[in-house]
């Protein structure tokens, strides 16, 4: 079995196999795909059941890719509309199901991906039944003890719906018992005050590498945490750190300026490796083990209700205590829409890096007089 794009020019380049046929699978359309036989006819098909049957939709290029697209589409509807004689789905357990997910994941999704995928799922659901017998009753149970964590309940049942999802399109499930909902979102707007900031920083000093120089890290750049746990010596040039297009947030190029403070921080990590902070079982993917650090960390200060993301808030919010404009700290914090968006955005190709580095070096003599610290 083959994947790959099909198009009507790979389709007409595809050459006949020297024996029996051979069959080119979509990935854009999962089932659909073209058999080529040996004498060279081209046929469009579709897999669909449990056994994997191919039923013939017809030929190419007598029947053109956009209508076997949507031929292939109409009998999936009707194949999942059909009533299910019992007994026809594999019995499979939950927990089976969600290994079996993970293990795909793995091959098709970002590390941090399918490892948050496989935290939440084994943490947050453990259904005592096979796959096919779960209600939406039993989903919305399990989710309900969630609802005094927000953040958590849209993770876990995001991730919930996924897999669920991923077992329609494997044939394992034939519809999907968890529905699709939006949750109210409540916007947090904590700040940590200079004495709770020092209280902080000094924890974090105790704490060390790797998950104390984050946060020192976090509390000195107000950079994402996902940005600084991906942190690479080799995008270090000089008093700048260059995020690479494709890495951040907003799949822009990101240079931020830092500190003789800054750079204190970074001297003390091992330099083992091109990642500054590599997980515990790679040196190609970056920490992860964030919930039992902030846990760990949290117990033995007198700081609560914060969380990683609030340093970034209390950054930006000490920027503007220091009189730092506001199109200055956006362009810190790479912000895509900002004071300088639209058609502004397009004719100003001004980068900030003087202005930007004048604001780092106040918000860390900011942070050294609250910390009170010495270089």
């Amino acid at each position: 079995m083959t994947r790959m794009r099909l198009t009507d020019l790979l389709i007409r380049q595809l050459k006949a196999p020297q024996k029996g046929q051979k069959t080119y699978f979509d990935d854009s359309m999962p089932g659909f795909g073209v058999r080529v036989s040996q004498g060279g006819t081209k046929s469009f098909v579709l897999m669909h059941g449990q056994d994997r049957k191919l039923t013939t939709l017809g030929r190419y290029p007598a029947l053109p890719l956009s209508q076997a697209r949507k031929e292939a589409k109409r009998m999936q509807g009707k194949l999942l509309s059909a009533p299910v004689p019992p007994g026809t789905l594999p019995t499979v357990s939950f927990a089976d199901s969600v290994e079996d997910f993970i293990e795909d994941s793995r091959k098709r999704t970002k590390a941090s991906t399918h490892v948050e995928y496989e935290r939440l799922l084994k943490r947050h659901f453990s259904f005592d039944k096979s796959l096919a017998e779960i209600t939406r009753h039993d989903v919305m149970q399990a989710v309900s003890v969630l609802s005094n964590k927000l953040s958590i309940e849209q993770h876990a049942y995001v991730a919930l719906r996924t897999m669920m999802n991923w077992c329609v399109r494997t044939g394992l499930l034939e519809h999907s018992p968890v529905p699709p909902l939006r949750f109210a979102t409540r916007s947090r707007s904590r700040i940590l005050s200079d004495d709770e900031l020092r209280i902080v920083w000094h924890r974090a000093e105790e704490v060390g590498y790797p998950y104390g120089i984050i946060v020192q890290l976090l509390i000195l750049t107000g950079q994402r945490r996902g940005e600084i746990a991906g942190l690479r010596q080799s995008w270090i040039d000089g008093d700048t750190i260059a995020f690479p297009e494709g890495f951040t947030k907003n799949k822009r190029e990101h240079r931020i300026p830092i500190g003789a403070l800054t750079k204190q921080v970074l001297d003390v990590i091992p330099g083992e490796t091109d990642l500054f902070f590599p997980s515990r079982h790679t040196d190609e993917t970056p920490f992860n083990g964030w919930s039992k650090a902030k846990r760990e960390f949290d117990a033995l200060i007198d700081v609560t209700d914060y969380t990683l993301h609030d340093l970034r808030r209390t950054y930006s919010s000490n920027m503007a205590r220091l009189g730092v404009p506001i199109h200055v700290t956006e362009r810190l914090l790479n912000h895509v829409s900002g004071t300088i968006s639209g058609i502004g955005a397009i004719y100003n190709r001004h980068s900030y890096l003087q202005e930007m580095r004048q604001a780092a070096t106040l918000c860390q003599a900011h942070i050294e007089s609250v910390c009170c610290i010495t270089i």
